[in-house]
C-alpha cells in the first residue's frame, strides 16, 4: 500500500532535491514546489497526505501561506514547518495556526522521517474517526456564515441547553433534520442516543409499533421511545400522523408513559421530543386536520430553517462541503467548481433547498470527467439558464435606452447588496463576482456609497 503523498515547499533547490531522494527512498510519492505560488497549484492538482513547508520564501513565506490555507480551510493535511532560522515565536505562531511539528535545518534525517510517520499516522486516525462519524451523521452542523445561518445556530445552542420540546419548520430539504442533530449534540443528552422516525414513510397501522415498540410471543421489539430513551427523538414529518396516531401520542406525552403494541405495562419515558414539519400545521389545526392540543404540545419552543434561497451567499461553502464528503464516504472523485460556477449556482433559486444542492453535486461529481466542473455542466445539470420574463422588470424600465436601464439596474442591485451586507463591499464583491478594485470604480461611476446610511 502506498504509504503517502508528501508535498515538500522549499525555496532551495538542494534542499528539495535532499528531502525528495530521502522520503522516495521510503517509497513515498513527492511532488515539489518553489514557493508559494506553485505550491497553491499542487495543492489544487491533489491535495497531498502531507506537507514539508519552509518558513523563509522570498516571495510568500510559510507562516503566511500556513495561514492562507488556514483561514480558508483547506488545512485538512498535516504540515510540518522547517526552517534553519525558527524563533519560538514562529514555532508558537506556526503550531496556532494548525501546524503538526517544527523541525530545523541542518535535517536530521531520523528526525524528519520519525516526524513523517508520526504525521501521517495521527492524521490516519482522524480521518478515520471523521468517517466513522460522518457515516453515522452526514451532517451534524449547521453550515453557513450568512447572517440567517450564524441566528440559526445561536438560536439552537441557546434552545439546545434546555430540555425544551421543540417544534422545526421549514420547507423540505432545508435542513430540518440536521438542526434536529445540532440541537441534540450541543444538549445536556448529547452522549445518549438520537433516534430519527420519519412519519411519513411509515404506514398508518405500523406507527404505533414503530413509535412505542411491540411485544409478541414474549418477545419485545422496542420502539423509537425506547430507542431513544435518555436522548433525542426527532418525529420528523409529523404533520402526516392520522388521527388515531395523533392521539395516542397526545396520550403519551401527557402521561409521560407509553404502552407497547400488544402490551400490559406501562413503559416510563424519558426522551426530549423534537418534532419537524414542512406544512402549515397551524392551518391544519385550523381545518380539522392536526389535533390543537397536540400541536401546543410539541410547539413549546418553534425553530424555523430558513430556506436556502434566503442564505444563497452560503451555497459556495455548501458546495465545498459535500464535495469533500462525497469524496471521503462515497469514493467519488474530488472535483473544484470554477468561480462562474459557484457564482451560477449561488443565483438559482434552489426550489429543493439542501437536498437538492446535495444531489446536484453528487451528479455532477459522478458524470463530470474533467478536474473542474464549470458552468456549462452546471447549466446542463440544471436543466439550463432559467428564462427571464420582461414582465418581471418595471415597465419604465424598459421604456429607456439600454445603457440608462443598465446603469439603474446595476445601481439598484450594488444598493440592494450594500444595505443586506451593511456595506460590506468584499461580500459584494464575491456575490457579484466582480473583482474589488472593479466594484469600486462601478460604484463612483454609479453615485453609490458603499456605506449605506444608518437607519
Amino acid at each position: 500500500m502506498n504509504p503517502g503523498y508528501i508535498l515538500v515547499v522549499d525555496d532551495e533547490p538542494d534542499i528539495r532535491r535532499l528531502l525528495q531522494e530521502i522520503l522516495s527512498d521510503e517509497h513515498y510519492r513527492v511532488v515539489v514546489a518553489e514557493n508559494a505560488v506553485a505550491a497553491r497549484a499542487a495543492v489544487l492538482r491533489q491535495r497531498p497526505d502531507l506537507v514539508l513547508l519552509d518558513i523563509w520564501m522570498p516571495d510568500t513565506d510559510g507562516i503566511s501561506l500556513l495561514r492562507e490555507w488556514s483561514e480558508s480551510g483547506n488545512l485538512e493535511m498535516p504540515v510540518i514547518m522547517i526552517s534553519g532560522h525558527g524563533t519560538v515565536e514562529t514555532a508558537v505562531e506556526a503550531t496556532r495556526l494548525g501546524a503538526y511539528d517544527f523541525i530545523e535545518k541542518p535535517l536530521s534525517t531520523g528526525k524528519l522521517l520519525l516526524t513523517v510517520e508520526r504525521a501521517l499516522e495521527t492524521d490516519k486516525l482522524r480521518r478515520e474517526n471523521q468517517r466513522l462519524r460522518r457515516q453515522a451523521e452526514p451532517a451534524n452542523t449547521l453550515i453557513g456564515k450568512s447572517p440567517l445561518m450564524q441566528k440559526l445556530r445561536e438560536n439552537a445552542e441557546r434552545i439546545a441547553a434546555s430540555d425544551a420540546w421543540v417544534l422545526i419548520t421549514g420547507e423540505a430539504g432545508s435542513g430540518k433534520a440536521v438542526t434536529a442533530r445540532y440541537l441534540h449534540i450541543h444538549s445536556p443528552r448529547k452522549d445518549n442516543p438520537f433516534v430519527e422516525i420519519s412519519l411519513a414513510a411509515i404506514s398508518a397501522p405500523h406507527v404505533a409499533a414503530q413509535l412505542f415498540g411491540q411485544e409478541q410471543k414474549g418477545a419485545v421489539k422496542p420502539g423509537g421511545f425506547e430507542q431513544a430513551a435518555g436522548g433525542t427523538l426527532l418525529l420528523n414529518e409529523i404533520g402526516g400522523l392520522d388521527s388515531a396516531a395523533q392521539a395516542r401520542l397526545l396520550d403519551a406525552l401527557e402521561q409521560k408513559h407509553y404502552t407497547r403494541v400488544g402490551g400490559h405495562e406501562p413503559v416510563e419515558m424519558d426522551v426530549r421530543i423534537l418534532a419537524a414539519s414542512d406544512q402549515d400545521l397551524q392551518k391544519a389545526v385550523d381545518e380539522k386536520i392536526f389535533r390543537e392540543d397536540l400541536y401546543y404540545r410539541l410547539n413549546v419552543v418553534p425553530l424555523r430553517v430558513p430556506s436556502l434561497r434566503e442564505h444563497h451567499e452560503d451555497v459556495p461553502e455548501l458546495i465545498n462541503f459535500y464535495v469533500n464528503w462525497l469524496a471521503d464516504n462515497e469514493h467519488l472523485p474530488y472535483r473544484k467548481f470554477t468561480t462562474g460556477a459557484l457564482n451560477l449556482l449561488r443565483n438559482y433559486s434552489w426550489p429543493g433547498n439542501v437536498r437538492e444542492l446535495r444531489n446536484m453535486v453528487q451528479r455532477l461529481l459522478i458524470l463530470n470527467r474533467g478536474e473542474e466542473i464549470g458552468e456549462a455542466e452546471v447549466e446542463q445539470t440544471l436543466g439550463g439558464p432559467p428564462p427571464i420574463s420582461p414582465e418581471s422588470y418595471p415597465p419604465m424600465l424598459m421604456e429607456v435606452p439600454l445603457r440608462e436601464a443598465r446603469d439603474q439596474f446595476e445601481k439598484a442591485y450594488l444598493e440592494h447588496h450594500l444595505k443586506r451586507t451593511g456595506g460590506n463591499v468584499a461580500e459584494v464583491a464575491r456575490t457579484s463576482g466582480m473583482e474589488r478594485t472593479h466594484l469600486y470604480r462601478k460604484l463612483k461611476q454609479l453615485g453609490v456609497n458603499p456605506k449605506p446610511p444608518k437607519e
